[in-house]
């Protein structure tokens, strides 16, 4: 603890004014470096895998960004940047354009896969969302409002956040920043203090400032097997939306649990697979398909593998025992898409 902050709280207060003194300014000074160079770092390692989208033509032509993430030229974007286009202008780095072709779209999460034309891109690394705590740092960079190359910097302000995407869609787990983004940095990454992508930026709550969200990696992740090969994400779809709540260990190890938490069920669709099965709300999702569940992330990751129609088993803790029912998971309904 610096001798600064030694005295503030031993004092409470009264030799703030001391804060003056040459060797305290030295010491802010260095944290102030240290954080510095961390924020310069990333960015200039990001900066050249972020790009900027054009879609459309003439009063139609939208933008917003996008990030590399392989040297033959896949991007991940949003959804509700491209929508239904095929193609787009990728701007890059250099301020060469080429043409872009959107090789999967995914309203459900409101991410989308783009091929830029060309080779030999520059490219950010994927990082592990599922290990981000609150209050680490975060950084965003982008086109907002079409200034390229825009970087901001805070932190990650909360875990595990439902969102409602311009689809329609609650996505679950989002990412919370404070971050700043506005128009243009959707599609763009969210990335951590070693430059690697955490999360690809979708939304901010206007008029407030400092509420701002991002889809997390991993969900990207879970999906883009099914994106390349298909075009979409055929999804098995239970009826329900849930959230992440830790189980004790003192349960855990009686009803046979492995992992530290699982997902509770905060809201059912009557009449869906979930309600079919006999699910409540409150119920605690355990295993799905004899896989563990222990996020949000794991049940989505489980339902794009697990085959759409295939009856299989889904344990549930309810009223401290463990209990299984037989479940359909259909696939996602096309009318909501």
């Amino acid at each position: 603890m610096s001798r600064f902050w030694q005295n503030f709280i031993t004092d409470g207060g009264a030799s703030f004014e001391q804060s003056d003194s040459t060797p305290n300014r030295e010491e802010e000074a260095a944290a102030l470096d240290a954080y510095s160079n961390v924020t310069v770092t990333v960015a200039d390692r990001l900066r050249p895998a972020v790009v900027n989208l054009r879609v459309g033509r003439g009063a139609q032509t939208g933008t917003g960004s996008g990030v590399l993430f392989s040297p033959e030229g896949f991007l991940l974007t949003n959804h509700h940047v491209v929508g239904d286009q095929e193609t787009v202008r990728v701007r890059l780095h250099d301020g060469q354009e080429v043409n872009g072709h959107v090789i999967g779209n995914d309203p459900w999460t409101d991410l989308a896969l783009v091929r830029a034309d060309g080779d030999n891109f520059p490219f950010a690394k994927f990082g592990d969302s599922a290990k981000l705590r609150v209050g680490q740092l975060a950084m965003a960079i982008g086109s907002p409002l079409g200034f390229e190359s825009t970087v901001t910097a805070g932190v990650v302000s909360a875990l595990g956040r439902t969102l409602r995407s311009v689809s329609g869609h609650l996505v679950d787990n989002i990412i919370q920043t404070d971050a700043a983004l506005n128009p243009g940095n959707s599609g763009g990454p969210l990335v951590d203090s070693r430059g690697n992508v955490i999360g690809i930026n979708t939304a901010v709550i206007q008029p407030a400032q400092g509420i701002c969200f991002a889809i997390p990696i991993n969900m990207a992740k879970h999906i883009l097997p099914s994106l390349i090969k298909h075009g979409r994400v055929i999804r098995g779809y239970l009826g329900l939306h849930g959230r992440q709540v830790p189980i004790p260990v003192e349960l855990g190890r009686r009803i046979g649990v492995e992992m530290g938490s699982g997902v509770e069920i905060i809201a059912l669709e009557e009449g869906g697979p979930a309600d079919a099965a006999g699910l409540e709300i409150e119920d605690v999702i355990l295993n799905f398909a004899d896989d563990s569940v222990g996020s949000v992330d794991d049940l989505h990751k489980l339902l794009t593998t697990h085959p759409v129609g295939e009856a299989t088993t889904i344990s549930i803790l309810r009223d401290g025992r463990r209990q299984d029912r037989r479940i359909v998971p259909v696939e996602y309904p096309v009318a909501a898409r």
